[in-house]
């Protein structure tokens, strides 16, 4: 065989998968979420409970391999400030990244408003797995977006380090 041949082999795997890994980065796990009514995008209320905060035009993404990779954008609606005025305040919200694909959410956008004071984050309200927690951000516009981030206690379970005193405990594995 000449050198170029493999060379060429090479290259072409290379470029196969590379293109593979990237499609199934950005593309492959991701499921759009149909709007299914109020239940949509939820806020914890201070007093305990959670509401449903009222919206129009929910785009969502989610994935099964992954608890992280959920996102969604809405507009707020007639009433939800009400809701918002007993909603508690996200702890250390930090946006993640979405495909570039889902153009509604960007990240970097949330993170500046949330900074400046012209958004601001909620706890979000959901049946979420241990140490994940989801995030609602509305901007001063009406427009708001949704994300599950992981939180303190997650990320020492997750890593096998000691849970901080405020964590409830895990869920027995099975």
């Amino acid at each position: 065989m000449s050198g170029r041949l493999v060379a060429l082999v090479l290259i072409a795997a290379a470029a196969i998968g590379g293109g593979a890994l990237y499609w199934l980065q950005i593309y492959a796990f991701y499921e759009p979420l149909a709007p299914t009514g109020p239940e949509d995008v939820q806020v914890a209320l201070a007093e305990g409970g959670a509401a449903p905060l009222p919206h129009a035009d929910f785009r969502g993404i989610d994935s099964d391999s992954s608890p992280i990779r959920y996102r969604a954008c809405f507009t707020l609606a007639e009433g939800a400030q009400a809701v918002l005025d007993s909603a508690a305040p996200a702890r250390d919200p930090e946006p993640l990244v979405a495909p570039g694909w889902f153009d509604c959410f960007d990240a970097t956008a949330v993170a500046a408003a949330l900074d400046e004071g012209t958004a601001t984050a909620y706890a979000g309200a959901a049946a979420l797995p241990y140490g994940i927690d989801r995030v609602v951000a509305v901007f001063e516009d009406g427009r708001g977006v949704a994300w599950n981030q992981i939180n303190a206690c997650g990320a020492a379970f997750f890593d096998g380090d000691p849970l901080p005193p405020h964590c409830p405990p895990p869920p027995a594995e099975s």
